[in-house]
């Protein structure tokens, strides 16, 4: 049943942007799914086997959770695409964008193994544009948009990786960029009705965390036990649009699994544990900004 609603989820192709785009789906919202994968074989995984998922795809299974999925074909290191998309969007749905997750980010083969970084290609620092940059383009895009119409959620898809080590700098440098872009959009969004956060996803069940899981089974070991279904983090943004306490909590960084629980959002019936139970209350960059 739709909702009215209008989402923008970007690299949605698969993973967790096509979980995210589900989620809207389930709740009834018209979403648009942007990703480079219009034809099956586009996109290979870690062990160079072919990923499944294209955005008709996951247009297609919005559809069929109840809301309106419109696939676009977007490369978002390309910036043109990207005002492209923001421009069909407005003339679609008449200025209308109530939310924007900005998923899309370049995955590099060599992400998850265990080398330094000098030992890995220097094309592994794409996520640093495809991933950062990017973001804050398509934020520019739907800041215009929102503040216009005085409401309106950007969230940033992120982790722990952050504040502490993990898959090495490149991938560390992008999530924290995206927790200091929300901060400071945050900001920046002060008296507009326009909310901002960062979210810190669990282990999510995907394409790629599924194959990781068989290629370094002593990194993910329980992996399944305490994984999220990528959904959750949609039904969690959508709370956090409608909850006035959004509004107090706009420029944090949230750890989902946390914020889930304050807002009685649950994974398929189930809390999820967060970072802090998983890795021991990790270090954290603003621990006051952080849920």
């Amino acid at each position: 049943m739709a909702n009215g609603k209008v989402a923008l989820v970007t690299g949605a192709s698969r993973g967790a942007g096509a979980g995210i785009a589900r989620g809207f789906g389930e709740l009834g919202y018209t979403v648009y799914v942007t990703g480079r994968t219009v034809a099956p074989g586009d996109a290979k995984g870690w062990d160079g086997t072919v990923l499944p998922g294209t955005v008709a795809q996951t247009a297609a299974d919005v559809t069929e959770r109840g809301g309106k999925g419109i696939a676009v074909m977007c490369d978002h290191a390309d910036d043109e695409q990207v005002a492209r998309v923001f421009e069909q969007i407005a003339d679609e749905q008449n200025g209308q964008l109530d939310v924007l997750v900005n998923n899309a980010a370049y995955m590099h083969p060599q992400l998850i193994e265990q080398k330094k970084f000098w030992e890995k290609e220097l094309a592994a620092m794409g996520i640093l544009d495809v991933g950062l940059r990017s973001a804050y383009v398509a934020s520019w895009h739907a800041a215009k948009m929102m503040v216009a119409r005085g409401s309106g959620v950007i969230a940033m898809g992120s982790s722990f990786g952050g504040t502490c080590y993990m898959h090495g700098p490149a991938y560390g440098a992008q999530k924290a960029g995206l927790d200091k872009f929300a901060h400071d959009m945050g900001h920046d969004f002060q008296g507009t009705g326009v909310r901002c956060f960062s979210i810190w996803m669990g282990p999510l069940i995907t394409e790629r965390s599924m194959i990781a899981r068989t290629q370094h089974p002593e990194q993910y070991e329980g992996f399944l036990e305490s994984a999220e279904n990528p959904e959750f983090t949609a039904h969690i943004i959508n709370a956090l649009a409608n909850d006035p306490r959004g509004a107090e909590l706009s420029g944090s960084t949230l750890i989902g699994a946390e914020i889930a629980k304050d807002l009685g959002v649950t994974d398929r019936g189930n809390e999820r544990p967060s970072y802090r139970e998983m890795l021991g209350n990790p270090p954290q960059k603003n621990p006051a900004a952080v849920y």
